[in-house]
């Protein structure tokens, strides 16, 4: 029998009085967030929520997050983290193809009014039976008629909760895909997937009993959710949460805390790294407080990953995985020589293969699609028969990315299939493109997008952002380009930015790119 909420039950056990959340001026004790969560589960059955059943949180990085999503999984339900952006028709689809049966949304700010979103979404679908708006202060009033809140909810309930004692297979969380290729479907994420996967960090680093993980990474994504929130509740350390990422903002919690443990994506890196107020703070005392610093969610250059290095005196390790995989699936590991480029090996209990259209292994170094079978991957896509299987054809699980394996088995992504760009008959990785223009002295940052053409089919384009005071033209960069590239690579058409469009977790947006 196994809950993941035991990741928090036993470092409440242990260590009661040790502070799990910090945020802002606010410090919340092990024994505090479990006995919180503990009323959010005696709520839950107070309404009927029965073991199995769905419950949908949209809660930005502050402490009610771990609260419900734990308080749910006390109760022997299971969690559905939405995507905080989310709009009320997008909530709606999210609550319907879930079968949720209540939902929790935080009220949100001025500039993001999540609360409003959420009750409007709730009201559409017919099926969600409970909406509890968590406002910032739990002795609020409720600001949206009609709504009960969260402390309405947890008043008056014991600290105390038998928790319901779960399957490893039944499902513990679903975890809503991007949706690329069609309407998002939902991961369904075993309680073995997600324990299993938040004890991958035994060796992905070494844990310390007073470890402070700067939490920024949305708790809705399987990144921040699977290796910070979990993975640090199961060794007993600090999570300080970080609601919206700002360089600057990042850059005082790292001083303020003395964060030891950092998690983010390659554009999170990029900007503190060329934040121009970094030298505000002391910066040598960040980098000798600073343990670890691990990068997902996509490729990270390796121009940015040497600067940051040298900046901050930290080695970034790498790795690599996707919501259906829990998320972890391989990592450059702490007692094996570091590749830069790579995500490193195999986690353990995974395997990994790189594989052609049919399905065969390809030769040593060549490129193929990534496919995994492990522990860590989803039981399949809720409701999606159709889907399911064709992610798991032969019995493994298709990513959809393209790498490959060198002579030690280390694996490097090159992109994803959908983004491959076919150019006269020859197949185009914008990731490698990028990482070249980026080495640029004059480029920051780039993206790259194949454009219809009808020559060649599809030609290609990179929008650039300049670094601070560079003055680089187009007609430069593609004169240099060209001389570092093949001449089927490199883009003939170049487009600055000064900044590109990304994703609540930090992924820049193709999509829309291509609209533009």
């Amino acid at each position: 029998m196994l809950n993941l909420a035991v990741l928090l039950e036993d470092s409440a056990r242990e260590k009661p009085a040790h502070t799990a959340v910090i945020f802002n001026e606010t410090r919340l004790s092990y024994a505090a967030v479990n006995a919180a969560a503990n009323q959010v589960a005696n709520g839950l059955t107070g309404l009927g929520v029965q073991p199995g059943d769905k419950v949908a949180l949209s809660c930005l990085n502050i402490p009610y997050f771990p609260i419900v999503y734990y308080g749910i999984l006390k109760a022997g339900a299971v969690v559905v983290p939405l995507n905080v952006l989310l709009k009320p028709r997008e909530i709606a689809y999210h609550l319907q193809d879930s079968d949720a049966k209540a939902y929790f949304c935080f009220e949100g700010t001025d500039q993001l009014p999540m609360g409003q979103m959420g009750w409007g979404g709730f009201q559409e679908a017919s099926s969600c039976e409970h909406f509890f708006l968590i406002t910032a202060n739990p002795a609020a009033p409720s600001p949206i008629e009609g709504a009960k809140t969260l402390g309405m909810l947890m008043a008056n309930q014991p600290p105390t909760y038998p928790t319901v004692q779960t399957s490893s297979e039944d499902t513990a969380v679903i975890l809503y895909t991007s949706g690329t290729t069609g309407r998002p479907k939902g991961a369904e994420l075993s309680h073995l997937n997600m324990v299993m996967n938040a004890r991958l960090s035994d060796t992905m680093y070494e844990a310390h009993p007073d470890d402070v993980h700067l939490v920024t990474l949305p708790l809705f994504h399987s990144f921040g959710q699977t290796v910070q929130m979990n993975a640090g509740f199961y060794n007993g350390a600090t999570i300080s949460l970080l609601p919206r990422f700002d360089p600057d903002a990042a850059l005082a919690i790292f001083q303020r805390d003395n964060v030891t443990i950092f998690a983010g994506v390659p554009t999170m890196y990029w900007a503190m790294l060329n934040y121009p107020g970094a030298d505000k703070y002391d910066l040598e005392k960040i980098s000798q407080t600073l343990r670890y610093s691990v990068s997902g969610g996509s490729a990270m250059p390796v121009e940015v990953m040497k600067a940051f290095g040298e900046k901050f005196q930290v080695s970034i390790l790498e790795g690599y995985g996707l919501s259906e995989t829990s998320p972890v699936a391989t990592f450059n590991r702490i007692d094996r020589e570091r590749k830069p480029g790579s995500v490193g090996l195999p986690v353990w209990g995974v395997d990994v293969r790189i594989v052609d259209e049919e399905d065969n292994d390809v030769p040593q170094g060549e490129l193929g699609e990534i496919v995994i079978r492990g522990h860590n991957i989803m039981k399949g896509y809720y409701k999606k028969p159709e889907a399911t299987a064709e992610a798991f054809r032969g019995g493994w699980f298709h990513s959809g990315d393209i790498g490959r394996k060198d002579e030690e088995g280390y694996v490097y992504i090159v992109d994803r299939v959908k983004d491959m760009i076919i150019r006269g008959g020859f197949n185009v990785y914008p990731r490698e493109i990028e990482e070249i223009l980026v080495s640029h002295p004059n480029v920051s940052l780039a993206a790259v997008i194949g454009i219809p053409h009808d020559q060649y089919g599809e030609e290609i384009k990179a929008f650039v952002v300049r670094k601070e005071g560079a003055t680089a033209t187009e007609e430069e960069i593609i004169a240099w380009a060209k001389e570092n590239m093949a001449a089927y690579k490199y883009p003939r058409e170049i487009v600055f930015r000064d900044t590109l469009p990304m994703n609540a977790t930090g992924k820049i947006l193709k999509t829309e790119l291509r609209q533009s």
